[in-house]
């Protein structure tokens, strides 16, 4: 694996895992103690982080370090079509229950 996709899998770990804890970027850094613009730059894979740093966030989340390098399950491109098929139908049927409830609204005007 790349270094850059190593430092991708980080960030979009530590902040799925930080969205999971329901913490904001200020909890977080707060609570290991880094500042925020630092928080930032690891969770969009700018940057490393120091031992130290890692067993904080590990300590954060509950989990072992090895857990905040692995790859998160992805779906499959099948999957990935059927849920954007979903989306959009879900959209369109939200736009004409919309439109049939304005214009229910309008007649009892």
């Amino acid at each position: 694996m790349k270094k850059e996709n190593i430092l991708a899998v980080l960030g979009a770990n530590i902040r799925r895992f930080r969205n999971r804890s329901g913490l904001s970027q200020f909890e977080l850094a707060e609570k290991i103690n880094i500042s925020i613009p630092f928080l930032s730059d690891i969770e969009t894979g700018k940057t490393w982080v120091s031992p130290t740093t890692l067993t904080k966030l590990s300590e954060a989340f509950g989990l072992e370090i090895y857990e905040l390098f692995k790859p998160e399950q992805t779906l499959s491109g099948n999957a990935v079509l059927l849920l954007k098929k979903y989306n959009e139908d879900a959209h369109r049927l939200l736009d004409k229950l919309h439109t049939n409830y304005l214009v229910q609204a309008g007649k009892r005007h």
